[in-house]
Protein backbone atom coordinates (compact mmCIF):
# COMPACT_ATOMS: atom_id res chain seq x y z
CA UNK A 1 0.00 0.00 0.00
CA UNK A 2 2.79 2.06 -0.78
CA UNK A 3 2.06 3.51 -4.25
CA UNK A 4 -0.52 3.57 -7.09
CA UNK A 5 0.49 0.31 -8.50
CA UNK A 6 0.35 -2.28 -5.66
CA UNK A 7 0.70 -5.76 -6.53
CA UNK A 8 -2.62 -7.72 -7.00
CA UNK A 9 -3.87 -10.85 -4.90
CA UNK A 10 -5.56 -13.75 -5.77
CA UNK A 11 -9.28 -12.17 -5.58
CA UNK A 12 -8.17 -10.19 -8.07
CA UNK A 13 -8.04 -6.68 -6.40
CA UNK A 14 -5.45 -4.51 -5.42
CA UNK A 15 -4.77 -2.80 -2.04
CA UNK A 16 -6.28 0.86 -2.09
CA UNK A 17 -3.31 3.21 -3.02
CA UNK A 18 -1.48 5.86 -1.00
CA UNK A 19 -3.51 8.17 -3.27
CA UNK A 20 -6.95 7.08 -1.99
CA UNK A 21 -6.27 8.88 2.00
CA UNK A 22 -4.28 11.61 0.45
CA UNK A 23 -7.76 12.48 -1.17
CA UNK A 24 -9.95 11.58 2.22
CA UNK A 25 -7.46 14.05 4.26
CA UNK A 26 -8.00 16.47 1.38
CA UNK A 27 -11.18 17.02 1.78
CA UNK A 28 -11.54 16.98 5.30
CA UNK A 29 -9.55 16.42 8.05
CA UNK A 30 -11.75 13.85 9.86
CA UNK A 31 -13.15 11.80 6.89
CA UNK A 32 -14.64 9.06 8.71
CA UNK A 33 -16.44 10.85 11.80
CA UNK A 34 -13.86 9.33 14.29
CA UNK A 35 -14.03 11.85 16.73
CA UNK A 36 -17.72 12.77 16.43
CA UNK A 37 -19.99 10.19 15.79
CA UNK A 38 -21.40 7.96 18.85
CA UNK A 39 -21.23 4.74 16.73
CA UNK A 40 -16.91 5.11 17.00
CA UNK A 41 -17.13 6.18 20.56
CA UNK A 42 -19.05 3.13 21.02
CA UNK A 43 -16.62 0.97 19.10
CA UNK A 44 -13.94 2.38 20.71
CA UNK A 45 -15.22 1.73 24.13
CA UNK A 46 -15.70 -1.76 23.26
CA UNK A 47 -12.45 -2.11 21.37
CA UNK A 48 -10.59 -1.04 25.13
CA UNK A 49 -12.59 -3.53 27.08
CA UNK A 50 -11.40 -6.10 24.99
CA UNK A 51 -8.46 -5.79 25.91
CA UNK A 52 -7.07 -8.35 28.61
CA UNK A 53 -4.22 -6.27 30.16
CA UNK A 54 -4.81 -3.28 32.38
CA UNK A 55 -1.38 -1.80 30.96
CA UNK A 56 0.73 -2.84 28.03
CA UNK A 57 4.80 -1.81 28.42
CA UNK A 58 4.63 -0.88 24.36
CA UNK A 59 2.11 -0.90 21.65
CA UNK A 60 1.94 -0.20 18.46
CA UNK A 61 -1.03 0.62 16.37
CA UNK A 62 -0.63 0.84 12.22
CA UNK A 63 -3.02 3.34 10.43
CA UNK A 64 -3.84 5.75 13.42
CA UNK A 65 -5.64 8.34 11.47
CA UNK A 66 -6.37 11.08 13.35
CA UNK A 67 -5.42 9.65 16.62
CA UNK A 68 -8.51 9.33 18.22
CA UNK A 69 -7.96 5.64 19.16
CA UNK A 70 -4.56 6.40 20.09
CA UNK A 71 -5.53 8.99 22.79
CA UNK A 72 -7.21 6.24 24.75
CA UNK A 73 -4.35 3.81 23.89
CA UNK A 74 -1.65 5.98 24.96
CA UNK A 75 -3.66 5.76 29.09
CA UNK A 76 -3.27 2.10 28.97
CA UNK A 77 0.80 1.65 27.73
CA UNK A 78 4.30 2.69 28.32
CA UNK A 79 5.00 3.54 24.89
CA UNK A 80 2.80 3.86 21.82
CA UNK A 81 4.19 3.94 18.35
CA UNK A 82 1.80 5.14 16.16
CA UNK A 83 1.95 5.24 12.03
CA UNK A 84 -0.28 6.01 8.96
CA UNK A 85 0.56 6.70 5.26
CA UNK A 86 -1.29 9.95 5.24
CA UNK A 87 1.16 13.32 6.69
CA UNK A 88 -2.05 15.26 7.51
CA UNK A 89 -3.49 12.70 9.19
CA UNK A 90 -0.26 12.20 11.31
CA UNK A 91 -0.23 16.01 11.95
CA UNK A 92 -3.52 15.94 13.55
CA UNK A 93 -2.36 13.27 15.45
CA UNK A 94 0.45 14.25 16.85
CA UNK A 95 -1.81 17.62 18.01
CA UNK A 96 -4.18 15.31 19.40
CA UNK A 97 -1.52 13.67 20.96
CA UNK A 98 0.49 16.23 22.34
CA UNK A 99 1.61 15.89 26.00
CA UNK A 100 1.70 12.13 25.78
CA UNK A 101 5.11 11.76 26.03
CA UNK A 102 5.20 8.23 25.36
CA UNK A 103 3.54 8.28 22.06
CA UNK A 104 5.81 8.38 18.88
CA UNK A 105 3.39 9.15 15.81
CA UNK A 106 5.34 8.49 12.42
CA UNK A 107 4.57 8.38 8.65
CA UNK A 108 4.36 5.24 7.13
CA UNK A 109 2.72 2.44 5.55
CA UNK A 110 1.45 -0.78 7.51
CA UNK A 111 3.05 -2.91 4.77
CA UNK A 112 6.07 -1.63 3.88
CA UNK A 113 7.27 0.54 6.93
CA UNK A 114 6.19 -2.25 9.61
CA UNK A 115 8.61 -1.64 12.69
CA UNK A 116 11.37 -4.24 14.18
CA UNK A 117 11.13 -5.53 17.43
CA UNK A 118 8.63 -6.96 19.57
CA UNK A 119 5.34 -5.22 20.94
CA UNK A 120 2.90 -6.66 24.22
CA UNK A 121 0.22 -4.85 22.51
CA UNK A 122 -0.59 -4.67 18.29
CA UNK A 123 -3.77 -2.86 17.62
CA UNK A 124 -5.17 -2.91 14.11
CA UNK A 125 -7.91 -1.03 14.14
CA UNK A 126 -9.97 -0.72 10.51
CA UNK A 127 -6.94 -0.93 8.06
CA UNK A 128 -6.55 -4.83 7.01
CA UNK A 129 -9.23 -4.55 4.58
CA UNK A 130 -7.51 -2.00 2.60
CA UNK A 131 -4.82 -4.36 1.53
CA UNK A 132 -5.23 -7.28 -0.73
CA UNK A 133 -4.46 -11.03 -0.29
CA UNK A 134 -0.54 -10.76 -0.58
CA UNK A 135 -0.52 -7.51 1.45
CA UNK A 136 -2.67 -9.36 4.57
CA UNK A 137 -0.69 -12.38 3.99
CA UNK A 138 2.18 -10.15 4.37
CA UNK A 139 0.86 -8.52 7.60
CA UNK A 140 -0.62 -11.49 9.29
CA UNK A 141 2.55 -13.71 8.79
CA UNK A 142 4.77 -10.75 11.08
CA UNK A 143 2.29 -11.09 13.37
CA UNK A 144 4.00 -13.93 15.53
CA UNK A 145 6.92 -12.71 15.35
CA UNK A 146 6.12 -8.77 16.28
CA UNK A 147 4.66 -10.07 20.06
CA UNK A 148 6.51 -10.43 22.90
CA UNK A 149 5.69 -13.95 24.34
CA UNK A 150 2.66 -12.75 26.38
CA UNK A 151 1.88 -10.09 23.58
CA UNK A 152 -1.93 -9.31 22.16
CA UNK A 153 -3.14 -8.43 18.97
CA UNK A 154 -6.59 -6.90 18.82
CA UNK A 155 -8.18 -6.42 15.55
CA UNK A 156 -11.27 -4.63 14.67
CA UNK A 157 -13.36 -4.18 11.48
CA UNK A 158 -16.22 -2.85 10.07
CA UNK A 159 -18.29 -5.34 8.55
CA UNK A 160 -20.76 -3.59 5.46
CA UNK A 161 -19.14 -3.96 2.53
CA UNK A 162 -17.34 -1.01 0.45
CA UNK A 163 -17.59 -1.33 -2.69
CA UNK A 164 -13.75 0.37 -3.20
CA UNK A 165 -12.01 -2.02 -0.52
CA UNK A 166 -10.73 -5.31 -1.51
CA UNK A 167 -12.15 -7.12 0.97
CA UNK A 168 -14.76 -7.24 4.22
CA UNK A 169 -14.29 -6.71 7.93
CA UNK A 170 -15.20 -10.36 8.18
CA UNK A 171 -12.79 -11.70 5.49
CA UNK A 172 -10.13 -9.94 7.78
CA UNK A 173 -11.17 -11.78 10.79
CA UNK A 174 -11.65 -15.52 8.73
CA UNK A 175 -7.83 -15.27 7.45
CA UNK A 176 -6.72 -13.61 11.33
CA UNK A 177 -8.70 -16.57 12.96
CA UNK A 178 -7.02 -19.24 10.46
CA UNK A 179 -3.19 -17.76 11.60
CA UNK A 180 -1.00 -19.42 14.46
CA UNK A 181 -2.36 -17.10 16.82
CA UNK A 182 -4.15 -17.84 19.73
CA UNK A 183 -8.03 -16.26 20.01
CA UNK A 184 -8.64 -15.14 23.55
CA UNK A 185 -11.89 -12.84 22.83
CA UNK A 186 -14.14 -12.22 20.18
CA UNK A 187 -17.16 -9.51 19.50
CA UNK A 188 -19.47 -9.17 16.67
CA UNK A 189 -22.68 -7.24 16.37
CA UNK A 190 -24.13 -5.84 12.93
CA UNK A 191 -21.78 -3.15 12.42
CA UNK A 192 -18.16 -4.92 13.32
CA UNK A 193 -16.14 -7.57 14.89
CA UNK A 194 -13.49 -7.71 17.30
CA UNK A 195 -10.64 -10.42 18.16
CA UNK A 196 -8.07 -10.54 20.62
CA UNK A 197 -5.48 -13.09 19.84
CA UNK A 198 -2.03 -13.63 21.67
CA UNK A 199 1.46 -15.09 20.90
CA UNK A 200 0.61 -17.73 24.16
CA UNK A 201 -2.04 -19.66 25.40
CA UNK A 202 -1.72 -17.49 28.47
CA UNK A 203 -5.22 -18.54 30.34
CA UNK A 204 -8.19 -16.20 30.83
CA UNK A 205 -8.01 -13.05 32.79
CA UNK A 206 -9.87 -14.76 36.01
CA UNK A 207 -6.81 -17.76 35.29
CA UNK A 208 -4.37 -15.24 35.82
CA UNK A 209 -5.27 -13.46 38.72
CA UNK A 210 -6.27 -16.77 40.42
CA UNK A 211 -10.13 -16.92 40.42
CA UNK A 212 -10.49 -20.44 39.19
CA UNK A 213 -7.91 -22.94 38.77
CA UNK A 214 -9.92 -25.54 36.16
CA UNK A 215 -10.90 -25.47 32.44
CA UNK A 216 -14.04 -23.22 32.28
CA UNK A 217 -16.92 -24.85 32.60
CA UNK A 218 -19.17 -23.84 29.99
CA UNK A 219 -23.15 -24.42 29.31
CA UNK A 220 -23.33 -25.95 32.95
CA UNK A 221 -25.89 -24.80 35.67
Amino acid sequence: MTDDSSTTGGGGRQSLPDSYFHDMYRSSDDPWGFATRWYERRKYALTLAALSSPRYGSAFEPGCSIGVLSAELATRTDHLLCTDVSPRAVELARRRLDGHDSVDVRVGDIVSDWPSGRFDLIVLSEVLYYLDDADLDTVIARLPDSLTPTGEVLAVHWRWRVEEYPRTGDEVHDALRSSPLHPSASYSDTDFCIDVMSSSSTGSVAQREGLVSAEPAHGTA
